[in-house]
């Protein structure tokens, strides 16, 4: 039997593509596909389910969201860009090396951005809270 051809006007196409922003299911698939990238399970599938569960776990506690980047892995971003180990980077180094990670909503004025030096302490937490954030597909629709 022959698939049958669908038609799918421009408005259709609009609503399916505010659906999948509004409930951010294109980053719920991102971080997932990320994940199995990165960590490679034997088991894809029960490793699917595990994130699922944990990002439903987290919505009320908005802890142990599933990020490939843990602490160690932002500290070595900072030594790279930090390569003399001042113990700081610039305000550009920042803002290029939090969007390498995958933070979208940066604070663009962290401390020490006013003398162009950011400490690894301020990198870090600032890190940790936007990969959280970005980890946290399911905020938006609690929002709203």
């Amino acid at each position: 039997m022959a698939a049958e051809s669908v038609t799918v006007s421009p408005s259709q196409v609009e609503d399916a593509r505010t659906y999948l922003q509004k409930h951010q299911i294109v980053d719920l698939f991102n971080n997932i596909t990320s994940q199995l990238i990165y960590s490679r399970p034997d088991e894809p599938k029960k490793f699917i389910t595990d994130i699922l569960e944990r990002i439903q776990r987290s919505r009320s506690s908005h802890l142990d969201l599933p990020c490939i980047f843990d602490e160690s892995n932002i500290v070595s971003v900072f030594g790279m860009l930090d390569p003399t180990g001042s113990g700081f980077i610039n305000l550009k180094q920042y803002h290029e090396a939090l969007i390498t990670l995958g933070v979208k909503d940066i604070n663009q004025e962290p401390k020490g951005h006013d003398s162009n030096k950011i400490s690894m302490d301020v990198f870090v937490e600032e890190a940790k809270k936007g990969l959280a954030r970005a980890s946290a597909t399911f905020q938006n629709e609690e929002s709203l």
